[in-house]
């Protein structure tokens, strides 16, 4: 256990003094065990975090995100937190103005994120495999850059199936509906 523990911080920290030596755009942490963004990143990359515009932290065991995390790394273009224990999102999300792309996707939402829907440049947003079953679909139909939202394998509300086609100009991807019997 020590072991793999061991290993895991050593591949964190390979991969932070990657991005800040070569002061590269991305931040690549997936599949690292976390279970919270290490508070010890924030000073190792304070040089370096208004040029981060990719975060990936995908297949940990992350069961939030911090305020602090969104207020640090406040440049990012792509954000993916596929396949941790996230059930909400803070409210300073809605401060990510440059956000484009956000993959939730296998995580724990029953409810829609709705800060995602202040978010002007936001133009595809991932929740597969949620637990999510309503949906703030005026609002989505108002983000003029939204272009794909997916929401398959969600059990979704008869309602949100009905309303949504007519009102939304963007992709929206979900399973068919089961039948009740």
């Amino acid at each position: 256990m020590e072991k793999k523990m061991g290993e895991a911080v050593a591949r964190v920290a390979r991969k932070v003094n990657e991005t800040v030596e070569n002061r590269t755009d991305s931040l690549d942490l997936a599949d690292c065990k976390l279970m919270t963004f290490p508070i010890a990143l924030y000073k190792v990359m304070r040089h370096v975090t208004e040029g981060i515009h990719l975060i990936t932290l995908a297949n940990n065991e992350l069961k939030s995100v911090t305020s602090k995390f969104i207020t640090t790394f406040n440049q990012l273009r792509e954000l993916n937190l596929e396949g941790n224990y996230i059930h909400r999102l803070p409210e300073e999300v809605q401060t990510l103005s440059h956000l484009r792309v956000i993959n939730l996707s296998r995580n724990k939402f029953q409810h829609f994120p709705e800060q995602l829907t202040s978010l002007n440049a936001l133009e595809t947003i991932n929740l597969e495999e949620n637990e999510i079953v309503d949906v703030p679909v005026e609002k989505l139909a108002s983000m003029e850059s939204l272009r794909s939202v997916n929401l398959k394998s969600n059990p979704l509300n008869e309602e949100v199936r009905v309303i949504a086609r007519p009102l939304i100009k963007f992709d929206l991807l979900m399973s068919p509906a089961i039948a009740h019997v």
